[in-house]
């Protein structure tokens, strides 16, 4: 075995499919929506059982105003990334922006499920039983993580109720 042409093909990757990954696409968005799916529905469920009329409080705002909510989101959002960016610049900032940036995911999170519960509650509309309702809000956040435009319409969800749970 000559050495050349062994460089060669490896260099060149000569008769091996082209995957730049290694990962098939869709074990990866399965595995998306699978754990969006069980995220919303723990939180969701802890949201239901420790802080009940908060959570429905909430859920009567985000369904009150959904535009306002979703502006208020948004423009948090990029204030609040834009602090963390600039904490980040700053060598002292460092420990302030990871801090700063976990506790916005928790409220994203928080808020995100808080909408997906109020869409939730308009397609089962059930007075007591929060178990359908939930498992409903966890079911959507999951089938619209598989889709591409179901991203944005997630990140618009989300919005809404991170724009509602700042806004108290």
């Amino acid at each position: 075995m000559e050495p050349i042409p062994v460089v060669v093909s490896t260099v060149l990757q000569v008769g091996r499919p082209f995957d730049p990954v290694g990962v098939d696409p869709t074990v990866g968005l399965g595995g998306g929506a699978v754990g969006t799916f069980l995220s919303t529905l723990v939180v969701g469920a802890l949201l239901l059982v420790l802080a009940p009329d908060w959570t429905r409080s909430r859920m009567r705002d985000v369904a009150r105003n959904p535009i306002g909510s979703f502006a208020y989101g948004v423009v948090a959002l990029l204030v609040v990334i834009f602090v963390v960016v600039v904490l980040f610049v700053t060598i002292l900032g460092i420990p302030f922006a990871l801090l700063l940036a976990f506790f916005l995911y928790l409220a994203w999170v928080v808020g995100a499920v808080i909408a997906y519960l109020a869409i939730a509650d308009r397609f089962v509309d059930v007075d007591d039983d929060w178990v359908v309702a939930l498992v409903v809000a966890a079911a959507l956040n999951g089938v619209l993580t598989l889709t591409g435009i179901g991203a944005l319409l997630s990140f618009c969800i989300g919005a809404a109720g991170f724009g509602t749970l700042l806004r108290g």
